[in-house]
């Protein structure tokens, strides 16, 4: 069996020593390399040509940040970032994954050395989902290129009711998804919920940095918030999002309960409460993730009368969750990222609105 060549880029010598011993427990995977910066790195990378780099994000001599940003352009290559809990920690992280890295892990607050040998099996499961991810090369674009990629799609006054509403889960790669969709976004499109399976704390930052990049108000979400038209809510990391009704408007719901498919929020726990009180007013949409959370639900969504899509193979970094759903059968289009805003956006018009039914 051939292994999974990993480089160790970690300022930390504790934590170099640590990941060394969780990556070659492992019987798939092998420590090629560890570099205590991004310099020394940069020789080991032509030395060793490794499959994966695991890269801290905060390093001396060269930022973690203008190293990745180099290295996507010149040698793209899967990436695992190891970040801070920290808000700073996800804000870089939060850039790193837009600069093309696959995924994250965090560092544990306390207890650095038993908390990380606790992630054994985390940070092994996630270095074969990113030696396996498809990578992309990064290019720096023009101003006009993107005024262009962020141009949101025209508003067609078609869809501002508030009984309609957009119910979207993602996973590895779902943050540079989400963002590319929301984007596309007019200001009077239906209330959004998201479930993006990330961190307590990365989520707070990954709402603010897309409110200011969207025409639409994007938020974590809170217990008992109503969701109006033009607005999107995240599920924060330490609670499933759940769609329920208070009279005649939807609300959200936070639940602590258990991880489901070990994940807190879920997007099966969405897409569920979505089938059970949208119904057949709810389009569903599953993004780029591994593993099968949410394909249950979107066929639950599907049965109550939603109407749903997947992001297609060639334009996820990870086909896993769209895969699933779609075997499920509760997928009704199978579309690229590019053009999912302007497909939802379509149904709406010609299906959510009564006057325009055929």
């Amino acid at each position: 069996m051939k292994k999974i060549k990993v480089l160790v880029i970690d300022d930390s010598a504790l934590i170099r020593s640590i990941m060394k011993e969780i990556i070659n427990s492992q019987p798939d995977m092998e420590v090629v390399a560890v570099a205590p910066d991004p310099l020394v790195a940069r020789d080991l990378i032509k030395q060793t040509n490794p499959d994966v780099l695991t890269l801290d994000v905060e390093m001396p001599k060269m930022d973690g940040l203008d190293f990745l940003e180099k290295l996507m352009r010149l040698r793209p290559m899967p990436v695992l970032m190891v970040s801070s809990l920290t808000e700073r920690g996800s804000e870089i992280t939060l850039r790193a994954l837009e600069l093309g890295a696959v995924d994250f892990v965090t560092k544990p607050k306390i207890g650095i050395q038993s908390g990380m040998l606790e992630y054994t099996d985390l940070i092994a499961e996630k270095i074969r989902v990113v030696a396996n991810a498809r990578i992309v090369r990064r290019h720096v674009e023009s101003q006009d290129q993107k005024n262009v990629l962020t141009a949101p799609v025209a508003s067609r006054g078609q869809y501002n009711s508030s009984e309609k509403l957009i119910i979207l889960g993602a996973s590895t790669g779902g943050t540079e998804a989400i963002k590319s969709f929301l984007l596309q976004m007019p200001l009077d499109c239906p209330g959004i919920l998201i479930a993006q399976h990330m961190p307590e704390g990365f989520t707070q930052s990954f709402a603010k940095r897309l409110n200011g990049l969207c025409k639409v108000v994007v938020k974590e979400a809170e217990d008992g918030e109503r969701i109006l038209p033009g607005h999107v809510f995240i599920a924060p990391g330490h609670s499933h999002l759940l769609l329920a009704r208070s009279g005649a408007n939807y609300v959200t719901k936070l639940d602590s309960g258990p991880p489901i498919n070990r994940h807190r929020p879920s997007v099966d726990a969405l897409f569920y409460s979505a089938a059970e009180n949208a119904g057949k007013n709810a389009v569903g949409v599953i993004m780029t993730g591994m593993g099968k959370d949410g394909a249950l639900g979107m066929l639950a969504m599907k049965n109550a009368g939603a109407y749903n899509f997947a992001q297609d193979e060639a334009s996820c970094v990870v086909y896993g969750m769209p895969r699933e759903a779609v075997l499920q059968g509760g997928v009704d289009e199978v579309v690229s990222l590019d053009e999912l805003p302007e497909q939802v956006l379509n149904y709406l018009v010609t299906h959510g609105n009564p006057a325009l039914r055929v």
